[in-house]
This record gives structure tokens, sequence and C-alpha cells, in this order.
């Protein structure tokens, strides 16, 4: 069984491919032939070793997969050989709110993730994915479209006709503009590509700016919102877009702060005297994986898939992603 390490380091040069015997589950545990994965912004920081959490080596990347049950082992009753299953992100986080516990089950960071032809996950952390999705497809869900399911109907309890702006063509951004739409909800995007733009449009953004051709898109969207500003703010970029996005939302509007792309301070005042809700999000738990899946099911909705690598090019598929010509999601084909 082939897997990919950080066996003494991070960086993309220190990821090796590596190989082991098989697996054989436990008790409450199954064994998950692996057939795709896809990457996240948080997957690269990690490679990097600038994560920031002293996450140790050796370490399996990648906190997203996708694959087929094989193995069951005793006392295991959710899911049986042949189920197709994603694993969740938060190994531990079933329900309720987040906590330091379900903190440090995060795959591909604080355990292994899911960058192996196999893998050994407890029943629990495991949903069963939408069945006209490919593994591919799937492979996209636990981490970028869980948050961005978090942010809008958890977070925001979003309703039809709202205003939803999001940032930039990342997976959690293109998630968030598919499920808004979904809602019933208007969007307004932003890119620094014009390329880019005509492929948001096509997925359904209402109005789309090039932010780096208009750097004050927040006068943009607050005149697309008649000067009132928009509901919802889908914050990927962190501390130095999130002054622009206060500018843009509306009195008591709900930002969910998720990305920390750019740096910079924030002058806390404006939230202040907008009375904005500032949430942070991180991903979500099963409860929450397990009703997007209905909703994504229900609508046949598929995920935006920009390059599928092969597994023995795992490093390329980071760099590619490194590079930001990326829309959508990155895929790894494992098996």
């Amino acid at each position: 069984m082939r897997f990919y390490e950080f066996s003494t380091g991070f960086g993309l040069d220190q990821l090796q491919l590596r190989e082991r015997e098989s697996l054989t589950p436990g008790p409450g545990q199954v064994i998950v032939k692996v057939h795709a994965c896809s990457l996240n912004y948080r997957d690269l920081l990690v490679a990097q070793g600038a994560y920031g959490r002293g996450i140790p080596a050796p370490r399996i990347p990648l906190s997203d997969g996708a694959g087929e049950v094989i193995a069951a082992g005793p006392g295991v009753t959710r899911v049986k050989p042949g189920d197709r299953v994603a694993g969740i992100f938060m190994q531990g986080w079933i329900s309720g709110d987040v906590d330091d516990a379900k903190f440090a089950t995060a795959m591909g960071g604080a355990i292994d993730g899911m960058l192996a032809e196999e893998v050994c996950l407890h029943e629990e952390g495991l949903v069963k994915i939408p069945e006209h999705l490919s593994y591919e497809e799937a492979a996209a869900l636990p981490c970028a479209a869980v948050t961005a399911w978090n942010a809008l109907f958890v977070s925001g309890q979003l309703q039809p006709g709202e205003t939803v702006l999001v940032q930039g063509t990342g997976g959690v951004s293109i998630f968030a503009l598919q499920f808004a739409k979904l809602a019933g909800a208007r969007v307004f995007a932003t890119s620094s590509s014009n390329a880019k733009i005509e492929h948001l449009k096509a997925l359904g953004a209402g109005a789309v700016v090039n932010y780096k051709d208009v750097p004050a898109w927040d006068k943009v969207a607050r005149d697309w919102t008649n000067g009132t500003g928009v509901d919802h703010v889908v914050e990927v970029g962190g501390a130095g877009t999130l002054g622009t996005s206060i500018k843009a939302i509306r009195r008591a509007g709900h930002i969910a702060l998720i990305g920390v792309l750019t740096g910079g301070e924030i002058d806390p005042r404006p939230l202040l005297i907008k009375s904005v809700r500032l949430q942070g999000i991180y991903v979500g738990s099963r409860d929450m994986f397990e009703a997007m899946n209905r909703a994504i099911s229900a609508a046949r909705l598929r995920p935006v898939i920009d390059r599928v690598f092969p597994f023995e090019e795992a490093r390329a598929a980071m760099e590619y992603m490194l590079s930001g010509a990326h829309f959508g999601k990155v895929i790894i084909r494992v098996s």
C-alpha cells in the first residue's frame, strides 16, 4: 500500500512516496480504499511548514478524500464494505460546537490525512457520499464545501433573496456561490482575472468586479445593493481584505471569516459602529456534512473541478495550486 508522507520535516521537496503493508481494522474501524483526494490552501500551509500549529513529522498530508469501504472491524454498524464514503475533516467533530478535543482530530494536520491508497478510520468519522457524484467530485467536499455550508447556513442562517459577497475563485468561494444560488440568494463576486470573471458569471454571480482594477470594490457592492450593503460576506482574504468587506457589509450584517490569505491589521471600530457580526469558521461537523450532502443530492449539484492529477504527481498538484491558476478544486486521483 502506497502513501505520501512528510517523513522528517516539511517543504514540498520533503514529500515522499512510501510503501507499507495493508491495514487491518480494529473495533469500530474501517479500511477505506481511497480513490481521490482534493487540495485546500491549508494543505499547502502544512506542506510548507507554515501552518503554525507545531504539526509533527512524520505526517500523511491532506484532509480531503473519498473512496470505498473495503473492510470493517468488529462492531461496525454505520457503514459496510462497498459503501462509497468520505472522511470528515475533524474525525471527532460529530455535532455541536467545536472544542479543543475535536480540534485535535483534524486530518492532515493534527492526525494523519488521506493521501494514501488505503486509510484506517473510525466509522464515526465517515459520511456516505451523494450517489450522483464521482469519487473525484466527492473528494472536493470535506473541507471547502462544509466550510461554505457552515458559513452560509449554520452561522449565517442565509435566507432566499439575501445578498452574499464571495472573494476569488478558490474552493470555498465557488461552493459558497453555488450554495447561495441554490438557496435563492444573489451573489456578488470578486476576482483578479477577467477570464475567471466570465466563469463566475456562468455559475450565476449577479455582479463581478476585478479587484485589481477596482480596489474600492466595497463601493460597487453597496451600489449593487442600492446603498445598503450586502447581507453576508464569505471572507477568505483575511486581514488584508476584511476592512473592505466591513465597508461592503450592511449594518448588522454577517461576515464569515475563513481565510488568512493576506496579512495586515484591522481597526475594530467599524465593526462596532455597524453592529456587524464577525464569525470565525473552521470547517464543520459531521452533522453539517450530512445536511449539506442531502441538499447536494436533492439539487444534483456538482463541485467545480479545475484539474485532476495522477497519484504519482501529488507534488505537481500542490505546485499547480500554489500558482493560483486554478478555478475551483484541484484533485489527485489515487486509484
